[in-house]
């Protein structure tokens, strides 16, 4: 024992002196443990047991060391400086290889030993797959995966006519005997990881020792391998908010958003170019970022962690959103009862019962408390939008007011100009292409200052005591599923704790009153939420189409000030010409000569022609 030294097996310590005198009252020898605060493993969720009690056998196998004793008992808890550890505890049991492999006698829990032991036949490390693959089962479902509550021997005899591939063997509450390849309902695993688990508890808990743990295919990797691969999986869940439904992806390392958003084409209908990805705090993933930013990696989640990260999937052209009342798939016992709440059923399949209903409200729960981290990531991201048009609309307005202001200054100083032309053209000098050209100046300031300013401002002030509306949320109002799951859960305690000799059968009226007051309260609750959620698509619909219309009319504003700008500037060098011409006039020779002859309309043209500002 002293000899291992493995993060997750617990360690051996010195028997102080003072101890060793005090406590030994025979010969035998004393084991000092490392001490686990944390308790054992059925006092905390364990979701994330399998990576560490694997690296622990892994560990303990390469050692020569079968542990026998494998069970949540022998599983227990330290708090490390970032999350639990999980422990392997109890070698008491444990036996060297080299050592004489015949069970003899039986050791370790009954319920958690491979069949060899029971049959008291020669063993290798496989046993602690059956226990291993026994304990990874009840963590996901709550119970051993064959008859748990029935006697060794006929336990032996009915379990032992299971088929390689199945991994469950359960007594119906019709009192058949059923056998499946697959994990009973409820669980928490997503629909991929429940695929690949059910493969690897294939291997795991084969009868067969020889071939148990064994991959089917013929590549060396044995079954600790398989499931290293498994956890090392970068999952993202995407819940779809047309369909309420959870999408699960495994990404690599060098997958794009764009890619994901392809594979989520094919199984959603919505195009790529449609979808928007958001995060819960509002913000869109960028198609060209990578996936890998939005998974999870289960190898560092603690195991008293239970929300999963999620990305919300709209339609960034939908206008409508539909409640989904597809038929909810209910657990094995709770379609039973419904048939008939007044059957009486033992006491172990009844508990069992009322803990499928307790899962089911629990589930019904998490699946509103989603779907409003959904509206808040809607909500948030049309905040986003609002504010971005609102920081565009102020623009837009000072843009404006600066743009009249100086539309007014031309249009004023133009009318100045064009007066003092027409008052000196009798004994001045005159230029009807000058004045030609002024007037279409004229015309071109008119056309800048016709930019659709009111009618926006208009419409955004209409749309902002809808935006106010929806963040009012009418819908958030949930806590008849808290009440509801606490009384199943209160129900569920009561039963398991009950004494031995109290523990009788009863009906299951209270568990299916239960269930289906969570499933009307969660459909009616549906469909308020989905008007609302349509609310907040029609908002932000209209913010988006705003958007590039307030965009528009500023750069029209920017273009204009500059065309005004290049209008001032012109007149400002025509009018310098006229001044250089006047002033030649005055140089000219004396009234005799021929040039003081000339009349006014018969003054050189001082403009060469132009292109019509209209072209500008």
């Amino acid at each position: 024992m002293r000899q291992l030294d493995h993060v997750n097996v617990v360690a051996a310590r010195e028997v102080p002196d003072g101890m060793q005198r005090s406590v030994a009252t025979n010969d035998l020898p004393l084991l000092a443990m490392e001490y686990c605060q944390g308790g054992d493993l059925r006092k905390v969720e364990a979701c994330d047991i399998s990576g560490t009690a694997s690296s622990a056998l892994t560990y303990l196998h390469k050692k020569r060391i079968i542990h026998r004793d494998l069970k949540p008992e022998n599983i227990v808890l330290q708090q490390g400086e970032k999350r639990l550890i999980h422990k392997i505890i109890d070698l008491g049991y444990a036996k060297e290889l080299d050592q004489s492999s015949l069970c003899t006698s039986f050791v370790g829990t009954l319920q958690y030993l491979a069949p060899e032991l029971i049959e008291r036949q020669k063993y290798t490390v496989t046993v602690d797959y059956w226990s291993f693959g026994t304990l990874v089962f009840e963590c996901i479902t709550g119970f051993r995966p064959f008859l748990p509550t029935w006697q060794p021997v006929p336990w032996h005899n009915k379990v032992r006519l299971k088929q390689d591939d199945d991994i469950v063997v359960y007594e119906h509450l019709s009192g058949d005997l059923c056998f499946s390849k697959h994990i009973p309902q409820p669980n928490d695993l997503n629909c991929l990881l429940l695929e690949k688990v059910e493969g690897w508890l294939q291997l795991m808990l084969k009868w067969s020792a020889q071939e148990r743990g064994k991959c089917p295919d013929t590549t060396p990797r044995n079954c600790f391998d398989i499931l290293d691969d498994i956890l090392q999986l970068k999952l993202v869940h995407v819940l779809n908010m047309m369909s309420a439904k959870i999408l699960t992806y495994s990404v690599s390392d060098n997958e794009t958003v764009a890619d994901l958003q392809l594979r989520i084409e094919k199984d959603t209908d919505i195009p790529a170019a449609n979808q928007e990805l958001l995060l819960e705090a509002g913000l869109a993933l960028e198609p060209n970022g990578l996936a890998t930013q939005i998974s999870i990696d289960y190898t560092e989640i603690d195991g008293r962690r239970t929300d999963v990260p999620l990305v919300f999937l709209f339609d960034r052209w939908s206008c409508s959103y539909e409640p989904q009342f597809a038929p909810r798939t209910l657990p094995e016992n709770i379609r039973f009862v419904q048939n008939d709440p007044k059957h009486l059923l033992a006491y172990s399949p009844l508990r069992r019962t009322c803990g499928q209903a307790w899962h089911t409200i629990r589930s019904l729960k998490e699946d509103w408390q989603r779907l409003q981290q959904g509206q808040k990531a809607a909500i948030m991201s049309l905040l986003r939008h609002n504010s971005s048009l609102s920081k565009q609309k102020n623009e837009m307005v000072s843009m404006h007011q600066r743009l009249m202001a100086k539309l007014d200054f031309f249009t004023t100083s133009l009318h100045i100009d064009m007066d003092k032309y027409q008052e000196q053209t009798a004994t001045g000098i005159a230029s009807e292409k000058l004045l030609c050209v002024w007037r279409e100046m004229e015309q071109t300031a008119v056309s800048c200052g016709q930019a659709k300013v009111s009618e926006l401002e208009e419409e955004m002030m209409q749309l902002q005591p809808d935006i106010v509306d929806v963040q009012r949320q009418p819908w958030r109002s949930g806590e008849a599923l808290d009440t509801l799951e606490g009384k199943a859960m209160e129900l569920f305690r009561k039963l398991r704790e009950k004494p031995r000799d109290q523990r009788c059968s009863g009906d299951s009226q209270e568990v299916v009153r239960l269930v289906l007051q969570a499933v009307q309260f969660y459909e009616k609750k549906l469909r308020d939420f989905y008007t609302h959620l349509s609310k907040t698509a029609v908002c932000r619909h209209r913010v988006m189409e705003l958007l590039p219309k307030v965009e528009g009319v500023v750069q029209k504003m920017a273009e204009s000030e500059q065309v005004l700008m290049s209008l001032q500037e012109k007149r400002q060098r025509e009018l310098w010409n006229l001044l250089k011409v006047a002033c030649s006039k005055v140089r000219s020779p004396v009234s005799g000569s021929p040039d003081g002859l000339r009349t006014p309309s018969s003054v050189p043209p001082l403009l060469t022609p132009r292109q019509s500002l209209q072209q500008l």
